[in-house]
């Protein structure tokens, strides 16, 4: 439960690049950058409700580690997959629908930050959040 909490973006890796593998449109990817994403996390035993919001949307996201659920990112891709919890890291494993590549995807806590890394087709990127 240590995930709790609401989390505002910080800082971004490899960002633009992440998202231009995942043939995100050059207008899009800027606008991203300065989404301002917030993300509020309630674990209950082996249960999530995450709320997103962000400049562009707010949506409420509920699953369970290891039942797979469906998804749409902030650009509208939608995918398939699900979350485990391996120690103290949740590591996502994601299919797009149009085309079954594979995004995964992770969050763990360093330093009371929580960084999540996510990966596409050989590029890496994190976002770093701060908890409000």
């Amino acid at each position: 439960m240590a995930f709790n909490g609401t989390w505002k973006v910080d800082r971004s890796e490899n960002y633009d690049k992440f998202m231009e593998q995942m043939g995100i449109n050059v207008m899009k990817r800027k606008l991203a950058e300065h989404d301002n994403l917030k993300m509020t996390i309630e674990q209950t035993g082996d249960k999530f409700h995450i709320k997103e919001s962000s400049t562009f949307r707010t949506k409420d996201i509920e699953f369970t580690l290891g039942v797979q659920f469906e998804y749409a990112l902030a650009d509208g891709t939608e995918v398939s997959g699900t979350w485990e919890l391996e120690g103290e890291t949740m590591r996502g494993r994601f299919a797009r629908k149009d085309n079954c590549k594979v995004l995964t995807t992770s969050r763990t806590l360093v330093g009371g930050e929580l960084v999540q890394c996510y990966n596409y087709e050989g590029v890496d990127a994190k976002r770093i959040f701060k908890k409000q």
